[in-house]
């Protein structure tokens, strides 16, 4: 395992103190994944990042999110996909 792997592994063992646990950590853990890899996807077709002021007047600019909710090996979880215009 990775050292990141490793780190990560510990951090959330800390917290957890039944299988239970683990998959809920697991399933947030995908979310938020999930959810970062849209942003940085949306940030790549905008060409700035999130609160830049070089957004501002483009023509083409965030405008909120769609809530969707998908399901996982881990049970069902809601994401935020970031919508433009």
């Amino acid at each position: 395992m990775s050292t990141k792997s490793n780190l990560l592994a510990k951090e959330l063992a800390k917290e957890c103190r039944s299988v239970e646990d683990v998959q809920e950590h697991l399933k947030n853990l995908f979310r938020d994944t999930i959810q970062e890899i849209f942003e940085a996807e949306m940030d790549e077709h905008l060409g700035y990042n999130k609160h830049s002021s070089s957004g501002d007047h483009s023509g083409n600019s965030r405008n909120g999110y769609n809530r969707k909710t998908i399901k996982t090996k881990y049970g069902e979880t809601t994401i935020d996909i970031p919508r433009d215009r």
